[in-house]
């Protein structure tokens, strides 16, 4: 077994280990893939503040997120098709995300079905929604994330309409994947993903699959997805599904200080800034630069987090340091699960909490909940003036 040190160790095992179409699926954004680049490199333009002659015993990566205390300031991002980057996979990562004491966030387009993951997860985790012309659909998985007592309801708002993505169209991806001659060579060498996907029944989209009426098969099911995400998603939809919800209620798809005023005002418990990982409108501004305007806007109504880049410790510091009170990973724990499973998660979390301690530590600070703008160094023009 090779040693991890980084993300980026877990990150080459999980592009051995996974077929090509799922790590390309995860490997990129749309278009030229200009902003999937930028949130990862505008984080390198932020430098840490050294400080010295500090007291550091006592030092805790502890923080609180909608007023429960996690182990770090990190949840796992609600990736659609976790189960086909390792065979059960969002059971894999919903178990290794309680054991560390952070949040799971379960995506509408997961393999494993909400009550899949409720029936294996020892905690409650969180669900995120996307928003379908079938309103019978949203109204019944709202309910069902209810009865799986999922603690809060992550509403998605940047995905009205599919960004493109070259690499899925040219990789023709589907869960589970067609059976092209390509396909089952590609396959063939990643024995270990085969046969763990040989024995779960877990290979397709099962939060549609048995719960939208004439989805039997792969091609159904295709045709359905790609008609039904809502292009008349509005803030009035937005109130309608907080009201039916009734609960925790986070908006993820911020990206720009006017929206994030609407998220407050509709009465959102925590909004996510985010690009959606550079996978939807290419050309938009990295996370981590439009993230302090953002904070600006809306001040202490609500919990304002942070996606988009994250790849190590000290992105986490940077982020929280630039206002984010907590921050999501999606590829992060997608290279460690493809790698190495649930032990592959729990890995790229240590990885993580590791290098962010550290990192505080060097800076001067004890505690994460005190990380702030006095940990960093910002070029002047990072935000950009923009006209």
């Amino acid at each position: 077994m090779p040693v991890i040190t980084c993300i980026d160790d877990l990150k080459q095992l999980y592009k051995k280990r996974t077929p090509k179409m799922f790590y390309d699926y995860c490997e990129s954004g749309s278009y030229t893939e200009q902003t999937f680049r930028e949130n990862t490199t505008d984080f390198a333009k932020i430098r840490l503040r050294q400080r010295v002659a500090r007291d550091l015993t006592g030092r805790s990566t502890a923080v609180s997120m909608l007023g429960n205390q996690i182990t770090m300031p990190v949840a796992l991002a609600p990736v659609g098709s976790t189960g086909m980057q390792s065979p059960d996979g969002e059971i894999k990562a919903a178990r290794a995300a309680a054991a560390f004491g952070v949040p799971f966030t379960l995506s509408t387009m997961s393999i494993c079905s909400i009550e899949d993951v409720a029936a294996h997860s020892p905690t409650p985790f969180w669900f995120q929604l996307y928003v379908m012309k079938d309103e019978d659909f949203v109204d019944a998985i709202i309910e069902r994330a209810r009865a799986a007592k999922c603690s809060a309801l992550v509403l998605t708002l940047d995905l009205q309409i599919l960004g493109q993505r070259h690499k899925d169209l040219k990789n023709g991806l589907t869960s589970p994947p067609k059976l092209t001659l390509p396909n089952m060579i590609n396959m063939a060498t990643k024995p270990q993903w085969s046969m763990g996907m040989l024995q779960t029944p877990r290979r397709t989209f099962r939060n549609i699959v048995g719960h939208v009426k004439g989805v039997t098969d792969l091609a159904d099911l295709t045709k359905w997805a790609n008609e039904q995400f809502d292009p008349m998603l509005d803030w009035g939809k937005v109130r309608r599904i907080r009201d039916q919800w009734g609960g925790k209620l986070i908006l993820k798809g911020i990206l720009d200080a006017d929206d994030a005023r609407m998220a407050a005002d509709v009465g959102a418990d925590a909004m996510v800034v985010s690009n959606h990982g550079g996978r939807q409108l290419d050309g938009a501004l990295s996370a981590i630069r439009v993230l302090p305007s953002i904070v600006k806007a809306v001040g202490d109504q609500t919990e304002v987090y942070m996606d988009s880049g994250i790849r190590s410790g000290q992105d986490v510091l940077k982020a929280l340091a630039m206002g984010a009170k907590s921050t999501f990973i999606g590829r992060s724990f997608i290279y460690g699960l493809g790698a190495m499973g649930q032990a592959g998660v729990t890995k790229a979390l240590e990885v993580i909490q590791k290098e962010l301690d550290i990192s505080m530590a060097l800076c001067g600070v004890q505690k994460a909940a005190q990380i702030s703008r006095e940990q960093v160094l910002v070029p002047k023009d990072f935000e950009g003036d923009w006209a």
